[in-house]
């Protein structure tokens, strides 16, 4: 079918895409590996003398809970679709990875992807790479429709309710986020003048 060798091409130049983002996030981290473990080391002691559970709390602290996405109905339909094991698509699982990356920890959102019948947990931590290390935006409703025509599972339970998918509306995003927007529309209005 010449739609399995185009998913199949696709998915041979994002797994190239992932190795290369990987590789790059490692570097990084191994620079900034002595700030992080210090930084973790003094919220377990702190957690510890706390009386509480160090790994518990620096979890907590690290990442809202998988609750604040279901302020939007999109991903709370994504989210029960993971939890019952559902393949939600290649677009499914970037959309979900893009959102998610800014309410949950590396780990939770990893395994929140692995739930997906169809995907290994290294596909998952590929993607979550990917996602990062690229520093993708949640993406607009327009566009999450338009991946929506590209695969069986519906990203957005209610496609023909106007207000329905738009994450920007039902969520509240790190103000990195709109700056990113606001500089990236800057940019193109100067293109076009």
């Amino acid at each position: 079918m010449a739609g399995t060798s185009k998913t199949e091409g696709e998915l041979e130049k994002v797994k190239v895409e992932l190795e290369e983002t990987k590789a790059q996030l490692e570097d990084a981290k191994a620079g900034a590996g002595d700030r992080s473990s210090a930084g973790r080391a003094g919220r377990e002691d702190a957690a510890a003398a706390a009386g509480g559970s160090a790994r518990s709390a620096v979890e907590s602290a690290a990442s809202p809970t998988a609750e604040e996405l279901r302020k939007s109905d999109m991903m709370a339909h994504l989210l029960d679709a993971l939890d019952q094991g559902q393949d939600i698509g290649h677009y499914g699982r970037l959309v979900f990875a893009m959102v998610a990356r800014h309410f949950m920890a590396e780990e939770e959102l990893v395994e929140y992807l692995q739930k997906d019948r169809d995907f290994s947990e290294e596909q998952a931590r590929a993607l979550y790479l990917q996602v990062q290390g690229r520093d993708y935006n949640p993406p607009r409703r327009d566009k999450i429709l338009q991946w929506q025509q590209e695969q069986e599972f519906p990203i957005c339970p209610n496609p023909d309710d106007p207000d329905s998918c738009n994450v920007y509306r039902d969520l509240q995003f790190p103000d990195s986020v709109y700056e990113d927007i606001a500089e990236y529309r800057e940019q193109k209005a100067e293109a076009t003048q």
